[in-house]
């Protein structure tokens, strides 16, 4: 590690960062007159690769300080080449609705080239907020294949990941250390999930759920891990089913059917749609497409392990290597 990027030089910024806010002239009117409040509930780590996105998943941290607010660490990787390592101090800071004192978060944003990854775990641990829990979300799908991954996820008390494209077992072996696991693949199943509990909240349907004896699961080809987690919940919950899941062309996203006994459920995207039809007849409520930003907001509002993605998860495996 050079010795103009370490963890001691890092902290030493954060610290004159807020003692920068007390002076004079450096506050804006509603904090001079009423101060600034320093607001962190946990270490959010960020890796992502050098992209045009950047900046937009800068936005999508911004977005989520004020419901999780954090000290972010974003890590952008830069790729192939020289040992490249370096660093910058901020903060985000926003004024909540009728008061006068602003509320702010510390950044540190790291650069690293592949060469220095090895050196991220010794400068991003002692950043960690002391006595406050660590998220790592890996927002590189390259990351999580290099062997640099497992050293920045065991500091983190929660791993969030997105499979779509990858596949489950590496999931699994986060899982397997014990340490709380989120796929984005799974979370994008929640609406779905909630709109197919309501159908089985009416006592006519729910009569009916112990004929049902097929489950299908078709899906656009990006939404292969998703289909299969959509597929293991309900199979966890509804036992005995045949089970059918297959990419289609057709799919917008997932089309998920029940069938058995003369019952059918159906529910299937279109557009920002998603069309639940039982029996025949259906309806429609909105689906929106869920960005890095909604689905981070669920995700960091579990800190623990959830029982229920474990068990989906596992399901899910071995779903995907029966249909292998």
């Amino acid at each position: 590690m050079t010795s103009t990027v370490n963890s001691e030089r890092v902290l030493r910024e954060l610290a004159g960062l807020w003692a920068s806010f007390g002076k004079p002239g450096n506050a804006d009117e509603g904090a001079a007159h009423a101060g600034v409040l320093r607001a962190c509930t946990m270490t959010l780590v960020v890796a992502a690769d050098d992209s045009p996105e950047w900046p937009a998943l800068g936005e999508t941290i911004a977005a989520l300080m004020p419901e999780h607010p954090a000290r972010a660490i974003p890590i952008r990787l830069t790729g192939p080449g020289g040992r490249a390592l370096s660093s910058r101090v901020f903060s985000q800071c926003w004024m909540p609705f009728g008061q006068r004192r602003q509320v702010c978060c510390e950044q540190v944003e790291i650069a690293a080239s592949d060469a220095a990854l090895a050196d991220l775990p010794s400068l991003v641990s002692p950043l960690a907020v002391p006595d406050l829990p660590v998220v790592f979300w890996c927002r590189s799908s390259r990351l999580a294949g290099m062997p640099e991954f497992d050293a920045l996820a065991a500091m983190a008390r929660k791993t969030i990941v997105d499979s779509q494209g990858l596949p489950l077992g590496g999931v699994a072996r986060l899982a397997a250390r014990g340490t709380a696991v989120g796929d984005l693949a799974w979370t994008r199943t929640t609406r779905w999930r909630e709109t197919l509990s309501q159908v089985f909240e009416n006592r006519h349907n729910l009569a009916r759920l112990g004929t049902l004896t097929d489950l299908s699961v078709a899906h656009s080809a990006p939404m292969a891990n998703t289909s299969a987690y959509m597929a293991a919940w309900i199979s966890n919950a509804i036992p005995n089913l045949k089970i059918s899941i297959a990419p289609d062309a057709r799919c917008d996203s997932l089309r998920v059917t029940l069938a058995g006994g003369g019952f059918r459920v159906e529910l299937e995207r279109h557009a920002d749609r998603l069309v639940v039809t039982v029996d025949g007849l259906a309806h429609c409520a909105n689906l929106p497409r869920l960005d890095d930003y909604s689905q981070m907001r669920e995700e960091l509002g579990i800190l623990r392990r959830d029982p229920v993605f474990d068990a989906a998860l596992a399901r899910a495996l071995r779903l995907a290597y029966a249909s292998g």
